[in-house]
């Protein structure tokens, strides 16, 4: 990833088909910048050198084309995931004149390892759930999945459906997708959640006057040094390696900049998801509650 980027909105929605072709039109004149949607978190975020480089992008967008935008730090693509295994069992049902809606579910939910994603296994036995609708089962806990009791997506879990039952006029597809996503929902509730956030791994080129203080200011970030070396050819320049976690990088450049007389700059990759500890994380879902209240 570039080292520095903002979230983008068109302020007025009627300008975001402008947006899209100002910013391609952009791009196509300055290779350092590009752009694009973030799956995690949906938004258009807008990469550069640093701030005064986007800065200059942003005036140019509505001197150009006309196209007021608005721009904040990127949203955080927080995860979640849960501590132990547990059973649960899901209904639903509903009667409202005429066909009525029934799904019976009863699923296994177990934490993988880190980065090992999703598992959905169908341990259905004689027939207690009909096969065309164990699908929709898996959809639903998938639905679940999406927003888990933090507010945040749900990763690194195993899923077992162990047993059912159905109705052999009211059961449908949609019954049972609900069900599977109450019984989801239900059991990350119970299952001991906890937050995770991405972590980015760092390379700082900075002069070796700067280091001391650079590692002050990465560790205040709640960075953790991984080694300092010497750059190859480059007089009295270190590269730092570390790790730092995404929360913390917005603002970075201009930190190194003013503790190095404007001549460090760095470079960060996605690298693994590491778990929130409890006083930061009640904060971070606290904020994320306000967002979607």
């Amino acid at each position: 990833m570039t080292n520095c980027a903002l979230a983008i909105a068109a302020k007025d929605h009627k300008d975001d088909v402008r947006l899209s072709t100002a910013l391609n039109r952009l791009v196509e004149e300055d290779a350092a910048l590009h752009w694009g949607t973030d799956e995690a978190t949906g938004e258009t975020l807008l990469h550069g050198l640093n701030d005064e480089h986007l800065g200059v992008v942003l005036a140019r967008l509505k001197r150009r084309y006309g196209v007021a935008v608005s721009a904040s730090p990127p949203a955080v693509a927080y995860k979640e995931s849960i501590r132990k295994a547990v059973t649960q069992h899901g209904r639903h049902k509903k009667q409202s004149g005429g066909h009525g809606q029934f799904g019976d579910v009863i699923i296994e939910v177990r934490p993988l390892a880190r980065g090992e994603g999703f598992r959905f296994e169908d341990k259905i036995t004689g027939g207690a759930i009909p096969r065309q609708w164990i699908p929709a089962v898996e959809q639903g806990v998938r639905d679940a999945m999406m927003r888990g009791p933090m507010g945040f997506p749900v990763v690194d879990v195993a899923v077992a459906l162990v047993d059912g039952s159905f109705h052999s006029v009211d059961s449908s597809e949609l019954a049972f997708r609900t069900a599977g996503r109450i019984a989801m929902a239900e059991a990350l509730a119970v299952a001991g959640p906890y937050l995770l956030e991405p972590i980015a791994q760092v390379t700082v080129d900075a002069p070796g006057s700067a280091v001391s203080r650079i590692t002050s200011a990465a560790t205040s970030r709640r960075g953790q040094m991984l080694g300092i070396e010497p750059i190859e050819g480059w007089s009295r320049w270190d590269r730092i390696e570390l790790t730092l976690p995404e929360a913390e990088l917005h603002g970075l450049e201009t930190e190194l900049r003013s503790l190095s007389q404007g001549m460090a700059h760095y470079r960060a990759r996605f690298d693994h998801l590491a778990e929130v500890n409890n006083k930061l994380a009640s904060g971070i879902v606290k904020e994320r509650v306000a967002e979607v209240a």
